[in-house]
């Protein structure tokens, strides 16, 4: 492979936005059926021959860190389901330019690898959270899964992940009266609490009962008596807030009701290798075929800049709920 011969350099869209988050998914499968990600009994997987491998997944990571997008997250699907992923964490935390590295997961199988995703490299975990009621979860997730979460939350805290965010997707009707105890375990716990508003992608995501942010911050703010936080927590689309002696911490992320679009840093990479442009347009580009036809780091440089120039200005979920067919699972978290 010929090396780049390209200066350290901003990726920047055709909107002035900075480029600087690749979040990578590193399987489509799933131990849990969440209701508003993937269909229960869905077996419309990637097959295992398409999925990039690791020298592919690192040549990737290592192209966008030289073109200055240094923050790496690795997702799913579940992403712990990818045999050896702890190897792949450290390959990706050597590589020149990759400034953070951390993980997506559902938290069912991260006390078996809590420990060695740590020494690997791996600096920050965000968990999905939705209920701390044991029948409320297995209602959204598919599965009695909530021993094993916390579980997966005591081994993190061991290895000495810290802080933890917890992210819980609100469904009205569903989970919504348990943001106040969620609030307060996180508060214990010392995790950071992060409540997201459920998009429209594909059939799950239309027919969850989404849930506007904005009453329920307001109601939050009242009764923990929480200040806005100026400082961002982690480059994300959360507009924090904390409680009055600042040990504590409340994420709202709202794609629908109050979107972040003209902010946005981030592209999407699934495991075949398709690079998303943005959760809700089709805009994507396929570097598998460039990878495994040989593309030099210089090309694939110069893929990666002719991808970012098709991402859009932004999401349509408003206007065209029904525009992304595709799960969320598909694209990657």
């Amino acid at each position: 492979m010929a090396a780049s011969t390209h200066p350290p350099a901003v990726l920047q869209d055709r909107f002035g936005r900075r480029i600087s988050y690749l979040r990578i998914s590193v399987t489509d499968r799933c131990d849990l059926r969440c209701s508003y990600c993937l269909p229960k009994g869905h077996t419309g997987f990637e097959e295992p021959q398409n999925w990039l491998r690791f020298d592919e997944i690192s040549r990737v990571v290592a192209a966008f860190a030289r073109l200055g997008a240094g923050r790496v997250r690795l997702t799913g699907g579940e992403p712990l389901l990818r045999r050896g992923l702890a190897t792949l964490a450290a390959q990706l935390s050597a590589l020149p330019g990759v400034d953070e590295l951390s993980l997506s997961t559902n938290a069912t199988q991260l006390h078996k690898h809590a420990a060695s995703l740590r020494a690997a490299g791996v600096q920050r975990i965000n968990v999905s959270l939705d209920s701390l009621d044991r029948a409320c979860s297995a209602s959204i997730t598919g599965r009695d899964s909530l021993a094993s979460v916390m579980s997966g939350l005591e081994a993190a805290k061991a290895a000495g992940f810290a802080p933890i965010k917890i992210n819980m997707v609100l469904l009205r009707g569903v989970n919504e009266q348990e943001v106040p105890q969620m609030a307060q375990f996180c508060f214990e716990h010392g995790f950071i609490l992060r409540l997201i508003e459920t998009m429209p992608m594909g059939a799950t995501g239309r027919s969850s009962p989404a849930l506007e942010l904005g009453p329920l911050r307001e109601a939050l703010v009242a009764r923990f008596g929480l200040r806005p936080l100026a400082a961002e927590l982690g480059g994300g689309p959360a507009r924090y807030w904390s409680t009055p002696d600042g040990r504590s911490t409340i994420g709202f992320i709202s794609p629908i009701s109050q979107h972040f679009c003209a902010t946005c840093n981030r592209v999407r990479l699934s495991v075949d290798g398709t690079l998303y442009l943005c959760l809700g347009q089709e805009e994507r580009f396929e570097l598998r075929p460039l990878l495994r036809a040989g593309i030099d780091d210089a090309g694939l440089e110069s893929a990666i800049r002719a991808a970012i120039e098709l991402k859009p200005e932004r999401h349509e979920f408003n206007e065209a709920p029904q525009k992304i067919v595709r799960f969320m699972s598909q694209t990657g978290g």
